[in-house]
């Protein structure tokens, strides 16, 4: 049983907890999901099944997209809305539309990050969120993360000296996006905290492809194993090299290769791809050797018992 479940994460599980219940829905313990969800945000989280394993850092790699909510006017030690309040400023008017729309555009590309007190981030093996339960602040790590698009979906709405307006955001791996919503605050000049976020798209897998927790639990498992994805749905963000029949065994045994030997079929100016048969199934990865320039390496090869 090998493959990607396009699965859809409910608000109140750990991505940890739908891994435990899933493993016990398909009746393996090689389950894997592809990027932490807080417990209150929901959305799309592929989970990889049996040899699918074997690429969960692949979709992890993979640009995400998220909706949610900002709320302006008060702060929380999360920077969500589950957090205490630590800082308040009452609002008695909307920001100016172009002013909220000039701070998303001043968050894309590359931009610096330190992750939340309240994250998994780890310092020195502790994770910080268990830092912050203690009282303790310590020095967080500054990242480098991609905001490929930052939109505003609605007109901002002021209710009981708060503003609240909806968003939507494409970013690479490792952006906390409760910490763009701060970031506006900080833009605007008052606290802010994110109030809602979803998942709508990850590893290129959108939401009304997703089954739910509740649905797979209703069928039985030859119903569930239809949800499975092949491993090649994972990897269609990478360029296809196409092996030919002589160099499959050598392939399949994750072989270092000459740049001569594959120079006819490889995809011009690529660096890395995904090697298939004839017949369209992943073998695996290779990339460019780093350090013997004539010669490409697998960087992962899938074992199918299929």
């Amino acid at each position: 049983m090998n493959g990607i479940l396009p699965f859809w994460k409910p608000k109140g599980m750990t991505s940890h907890d739908c891994v435990w219940k899933l493993r016990k829905l398909f009746g393996t313990k090689r389950v894997g999901h592809t990027g932490t969800l807080d417990p209150e945000v929901d959305g799309v989280l592929p989970i990889c099944i049996g040899h699918a394993t074997r690429i969960v850092e692949e979709l992890i790699a993979q640009p995400k997209t998220y909706e949610g909510e900002v709320t302006l006017g008060y702060a929380t030690t999360t920077e969500d809305a589950t957090g205490a309040i630590v800082e308040r400023t009452p609002l008695t008017k909307l920001p100016p539309l172009e002013e909220i729309d000039f701070a998303l555009l001043s968050l894309t590309g590359t931009i610096s990050q330190t992750p939340p007190m309240y994250s998994a981030v780890k310092v020195n093996g502790k994770k910080l969120y268990e830092y912050a339960r203690a009282g303790q602040v310590v020095e967080r790590p500054t990242r480098h993360v991609h905001i490929y698009k930052f939109e505003r979906l609605d007109s901002p709405e002021l209710n009981d000296e708060q503003v609240t307006f909806s968003f939507r955001v494409r970013c690479s791996k490792g952006t906390y996006v409760r910490t763009l919503a701060v970031a506006i605050g900080e833009a605007l000049g008052v606290p802010a905290h994110m109030s809602q976020l979803t998942r709508t798209e990850a590893a290129g897998f959108t939401a009304d492809e997703c089954v739910t927790l509740q649905s797979l639990t209703d069928i039985d498992m030859e119903e569930r194993i239809k949800w499975l994805r092949p491993i090649e749905d994972g990897l269609l963000h990478l360029p296809k090299w196409v092996i030919s029949d002589t160099l499959t065994s050598s392939v399949e045994n994750g072989a270092k290769l000459h740049k001569v030997d594959v120079a006819t079929d490889w995809p011009v100016g690529a660096r890395e791809v995904v090697a298939e048969t004839k017949q369209g199934k992943a073998i695996a990865i290779y990339q460019e050797h780093p350090t013997k320039t004539d010669f490409v390496k697998p960087k992962k090869v899938f074992v199918r018992d299929e």
